[in-house]
């Protein structure tokens, strides 16, 4: 492949206009739609001004779907293609984050499906409101090691510093809900599935939903993204449809597994989960698999970061503490062994007893390692620099007494330190005993 091509191909993944297939040959994602240069790439990790009015300056204090709040959106961009003005919906969303902090999380329902700075066209869209993070680059930067490393439907980023009923509320990351549709998770209306993996939305701690449910073979904490307003005889299938697959990867062999699930896509987000060390995993919360009419379960899309790298959970209502450790291991040394011992849930692990898995597992890292502190890390840096003086805003609107760019330092030394005690940590993974 030509330099040019290369370019061009780092450009569409950055744009949002590329739906990254599993493929690990670049030329095989490559495409000279022009639709890939609508608007010159260096937009993308500039920063937007965000302005909603809600109607009668109602303010937003809920976050259930029967209290959306009527109200006005505009956009204002350095690229004029961008600008925006539009009717919408807007409420609460997130768990910890809009219960624990003052920087509250919203979710937006544009009255019309439209393209927002750049990204494909939809109504739902999610303000982020990155208040536990210092350094603002998590889930940034685990969206574009998600879209570099050819997971489908990752996420996007785009930076917008938030006016709401004229106060100013600071910088929030705007990007995709994760929901079926053709420019979310693209699966087929009918019989595709999109479930969460999380404890909130599980029967545990939402017993009164009727969309969710713990799984047979692994009691997971399952709860339906899609289809919307499950029917009982759609949980029941449902419930078969996933037990049949944690079944194979409990007691199958390994063309059985291979035959239900995307072994691929699941070791790249397994690699990104255990990179960024997130112990949202041993819960599980925010994690979400997707299967597409006759199609193979699918581990994603990616979500929830800020409760990586190192998140010192003992300060978790007021500190912003991370990057303490880089030798915390989600899934242990030999991670067939972690679930076996109840320090995660053995479906994200007992692959790990196959030797054909283990081979491929530490392939695919070897594939991914260098871009960690390279092209990723590089990648992310260029968000925040696009929005250098608006974080300077958000942190006198917001202060949490770290110094941003001390911690922005911190992260990639981190990951830095991180990336090279994992390999140490993945070459000497056990081979698999079946």
């Amino acid at each position: 492949m030509e330099m040019k091509d290369v370019k061009k191909y780092l450009a569409m993944l950055s744009t949002g206009f590329l739906i990254m297939s599993c493929s690990d040959n670049i030329e095989d994602v490559i495409t000279t739609d022009t639709e890939t240069e609508k608007y010159p790439v260096e937009y993308v990790y500039k920063i937007s001004s965000l302005n909603i009015i809600t109607q009668d300056g109602k303010p937003v204090i809920s976050k259930e779907k029967e209290d959306y709040i009527n109200c006005d959106v505009s956009l204002l961009s350095d690229y004029d293609g961008w600008n925006y003005s539009g009717t919408a919906r807007i409420r609460g969303r997130g768990n910890s984050t809009w219960h624990w902090y003052p920087k509250k999380p919203y979710r937006i329902k544009l009255d019309k499906k439209s393209e927002i700075l750049g990204l494909d066209s939809a109504k739902d869209w999610v303000l982020l409101a990155n208040y536990r993070d210092p350094t603002h680059a998590m889930n940034t930067f685990t969206f574009v090691a998600g879209n570099y490393a050819g997971l489908p439907y990752t996420n996007h980023s785009r930076y917008v510093e938030l006016t709401l009923n004229g106060a100013y509320l600071g910088v929030y990351l705007l990007t995709e809900q994760v929901q079926q549709g053709k420019s979310r998770v693209n699966i087929d209306k009918e019989e595709g599935r999109l479930l969460a993996l999380d404890l909130d939305d599980g029967p545990g701690l939402s017993p009164s939903a009727t969309d969710n449910f713990w799984s047979s073979g692994y009691s997971l904490p399952i709860c339906i993204k899609h289809p919307d307003d499950v029917t009982s005889g759609q949980l029941s299938s449902i419930k078969d449809e996933f037990a049949e697959l944690e079944s194979a990867i409990k007691r199958g062999t390994y063309p059985l597994i291979r035959s239900l699930l995307d072994v691929e896509s699941f070791i790249k987000y397994m690699i990104i989960q255990e990179l960024v060390y997130n112990v949202e995993l041993n819960a599980p919360r925010s994690m979400f698999i997707y299967r597409d009419k006759g199609g193979l379960w699918t581990m994603g899309p990616l979500w929830d970061f800020d409760a990586g790298f190192d998140f010192d959970w003992a300060t978790m209502y007021t500190g912003h503490d991370y990057f303490s450790s880089y030798k915390e291991l989600a899934m242990g040394t030999d991670p067939a062994k972690s679930g076996d011992r109840g320090a995660i849930n053995p479906f994200f692990t007992d692959l790990f007893k196959h030797k054909e898995f283990v081979e491929q597992y530490k392939a695919q890292w070897r594939l991914m390692k260098d871009d960690v502190v390279g092209a990723w890390w590089e990648e992310t840096y260029k968000y925040l620099d696009g929005c250098s003086a608006a974080l300077d805003r958000d942190n006198v609107r917001w202060p949490i007494g770290k110094n941003r760019e001390s911690e922005i330092r911190k992260m990639k030394n981190w990951l830095q330190l991180r990336a090279s005690y994992l390999n140490s940590i993945i070459e000497n993974y056990p081979d698999g005993t079946k």
